[in-house]
């Protein structure tokens, strides 16, 4: 059976500090969606490139600890895609999306696994109009990969 999480970090350094790592090797996911990275590419060298045997695919905010999402997988992706066309969230590393093809095998399902951070809205009026420009941008993209591939 294959085993999938997802987890809001709040902070990649912060979650290993608290046992992230030790959680991964006992629970032994195939796959984990994490959001909230808050990290940058240098920060994440060297230490967080894989979780227990997971290999990590991100996508990081421009702005430094600010958001950040990534899918740790056991299999290797056919495909990585990194933000979904938008030209005023994906500056903000909402998106991460790891294609699962088998061009061997076109039959086969065509499968994706997605990451994506949600903007709050909780924080007043100018975030929660932000976070109805991301739903009304993102559901339409959710609906035209619907029609060519499943997804998670």
């Amino acid at each position: 059976m294959f085993k999938l999480t997802s987890l809001n970090l709040n902070g990649i350094r912060s979650a290993a500090s608290k046992g992230l790592e030790e959680w991964v090797a006992q629970t032994r996911p195939d796959c984990i969606c994490v959001q909230e990275l808050k990290a940058q590419a240098a920060d994440i060298q060297g230490r967080f490139e894989e979780l227990a045997g997971l290999k990590g695919h991100f996508h990081f905010a421009d702005k430094k600890g600010y958001s950040g999402v990534a899918v740790y997988s056991r299999h290797e992706p056919s495909d990585v895609i990194t933000g979904y066309g938008s030209g005023e969230f994906d500056a903000e590393g909402r998106y991460v999306e790891l294609r699962f093809d088998r061009p061997q095998r076109p039959q086969a399902p065509r499968l994706s696994i997605i990451s994506c951070y949600f903007p709050s809205g909780s924080s007043g009026e100018e975030r929660q109009a932000a976070k109805f420009r991301f739903l009304a941008e993102f559901y339409p993209r959710l609906q035209a990969l619907k029609e060519t591939r499943d997804f998670i």
